[in-house]
């Protein structure tokens, strides 16, 4: 079936993120949510799943501003890609490239944001301790599956919701954690960690980059 899950360690989208080995950066981890601002404008922040959910209806322009500007022309993309993936049997290269240029910045971004790594990270493509892995959809497409992308990804959009919510809080334990001890707590960095890999899959499949049905899982 279509929507049959993939397990997590067999699916084609994966995150890596270097371990902080260096004493951590309490200057850029107090004023973080700041010097963060120049890439959530672009790609997007904590709960912005719900965005790329959204803004598959072109006229949500609130959850396009969600997604960052980036993360709304990703999400205008994935609707053309879809009629062409439907109707013409072809993903337009220069659409699933920026589908995964996006989640590329994306990843590097949410690690900065998430306070997993101090170095700021870059705009664009370039070398950062945290890493995106795409491997992309081949042709033939499931086209059942693309055709009600928008509705089984709904149990996923839901419990992202919730998830965000719950990695939002617990990175802000984790903030006064850091400032105060320098270390940031292993059990909410490993939770941290599962909703962001989570929230990635899910970006991707959205985004029609890969079609095998993401799992339940923070693994």
């Amino acid at each position: 079936m279509a929507i049959a899950a993939s397990s997590a360690s067999s699916y084609p989208v994966s995150i890596e993120v270097d371990p902080t080995t260096d004493p951590r950066n309490k200057l850029t981890v107090a004023f973080r949510i700041i010097l963060s601002i120049p890439h959530a404008l672009l790609v997007g922040g904590f709960i912005s799943f719900g965005a790329v959910f959204y803004q598959t209806d072109l006229g949500n322009f609130g959850g396009a501003l969600n997604a960052g500007v980036l993360g709304a022309v990703a999400g205008i993309c994935a609707v053309i890609s879809w009629f062409a993936i439907l109707f013409a049997n072809q993903h337009p290269q220069g659409l699933r490239d920026l589908g995964t240029f996006y989640l590329r910045w994306k990843v590097r971004a949410m690690a900065y944001m998430a306070l997993f790594r101090d170095e700021y990270p870059p705009f664009g493509d370039s070398e950062y301790p945290s890493r995106l892995h795409v491997d992309l959809a081949e042709f033939p497409r499931d086209k059942l599956s693309v055709g009600l992308r928008i509705i089984y990804v709904i149990p996923h959009a839901i419990c992202l919701f919730f998830l965000g919510i719950g990695w939002f809080v617990t990175s802000v334990v984790a903030w006064f954690a850091i400032l105060i001890t320098g270390e940031y707590p292993q059990g909410l960095y490993n939770f941290g960690m599962g909703v962001f890999r989570w929230q990635m899959r899910v970006e991707a499949y959205m985004l029609l980059l890969v079609d095998q049905y993401p799992p339940f899982s923070l693994e």
